[in-house]
């Protein structure tokens, strides 16, 4: 299998460029392009499945009007919202009010940005790729808060001290999680993270570190979904309580943009969790030679859209699966039973790797 690091668009662009800063520029140019079409592409065809999603979980049809199967609604709703007025509150921060949106979308972009997509295509490999995911995390959170807080609205300011609570309390869990793979892996590039799951599919982390891969796991999902700030944890937009949280004052493109970051999340933390535990863009092997050539042919960006487009519709089985809990509930989740579990999730894992007890 090759894994060489060469990439060949940049390859060519660097062969044929005049002067090694075109070059650079381009290929930045190019990478930027990039990160935006796999971030912002799948996103309409995502809101589409969520909704193919919800009207399966609920026996019904969902959007079946606008184009075959309903595939159009989503245009549809997409220019209804480009061609709403954009209103400002009174009293409200513009500068800030108008930045905040921009947080989320950035933060997802540049976490897009470090995930290997293929052996050749990554924008970016920092070999501190974990600390630099779990660093930049922190600009979607701070979104969510100066949203509230420059919208000079209660319900907003509410919404977002709430969201900043819960995904501040989350991060640490998440975090935890990503350092446990780091552990087990002995690595924190991701690249190096998903090489060291080749061979068939029980060489993944999620089954390669026996019980405790499953586990952290499981408790990434559930993390992630409160860091997503979806149901059932959505309390940051309970809008029986809350209206709708802190982008209760949003319209327009500003709403678009918060509504665009969440599907965007949604696509890096699913990526996130295919790289750690479900070896990334490798195929799926059984162990069986031919059966196993005929999965490597299969381009591994493929593979790592399928395990994307799977993960993310667990995610959505969830929302439309399991009621709200209260807020207390939620914080008491991480606190009392997330946070200890993967402290001694972190002490179990060094035992395993001190033992020599991980599949080889």
């Amino acid at each position: 299998m090759d894994l060489s690091t060469s990439n060949i668009i940049g390859d060519l662009v660097r062969q044929y460029a005049p002067f090694s800063w075109v070059a650079a520029i381009v290929n930045g140019i190019i990478a930027l392009v990039a990160v935006m079409a796999v971030g912002v592409g799948p996103a309409p065809i995502l809101i589409w499945w969520e909704r193919k999603v919800a009207a399966f979980t609920q026996a019904r049809l969902g959007p079946m009007r606008l184009g075959p199967w309903g595939l159009l609604q989503t245009v549809a709703d997409v220019l209804k919202l480009l061609f709403k007025e954009l209103i400002t509150p009174r009293g409200a921060d513009k500068f800030i009010f108008f930045l905040a949106p921009a947080l989320p979308l950035t933060a997802s972009f540049l976490v897009l940005a470090v995930i290997p997509w293929d052996h050749n295509l990554q924008v970016a490999n920092p070999g501190m790729g974990v600390p630099f995911v779990i660093a930049i995390s922190g600009l979607g959170i701070l979104g969510s808060l100066v949203a509230g807080w420059a919208s000079n609205n209660k319900f907003a300011l509410l919404g977002s001290l709430r969201s900043g609570a819960q995904m501040v309390s989350y991060e640490v869990s998440l975090s935890l999680i990503m350092l446990f793979v780091v552990l087990v892996s002995g690595t924190t590039d991701l690249r190096e993270i998903v090489v060291n799951q080749q061979g068939p599919f029980w060489h993944w982390w999620i089954i390669k570190a026996p019980v405790l891969g499953f586990v952290a796991f499981v408790m990434y999902m559930i993390s992630a979904t409160a860091e997503l700030n979806r149901a059932p944890f959505d309390m940051v937009e309970a809008e029986q309580e809350l209206t709708a949280g802190f982008h209760t004052e949003y319209s327009s493109t500003a709403f678009a943009m918060f509504f665009l970051a969440e599907y965007i999340n949604l696509v890096a933390t699913s990526a996130l969790a295919s790289t750690f535990f479900l070896g990334g863009f490798l195929p799926f092997q059984i162990g069986i030679a031919g059966v196993d050539h005929l999965l490597m042919l299969i381009p591994g960006f493929l593979w790592m859209a399928m395990k994307i487009l799977g993960l993310i519709t667990l995610f959505m089985f969830f929302r439309w699966t399991y009621p709200r809990p209260r807020v207390d509930q939620l914080m008491m989740l991480e606190w009392k039973f997330l946070l200890p579990a993967n402290l001694i999730l972190l002490a179990l894992g060094a035992v395993f790797v001190a033992f020599g007890l991980i599949i080889p």
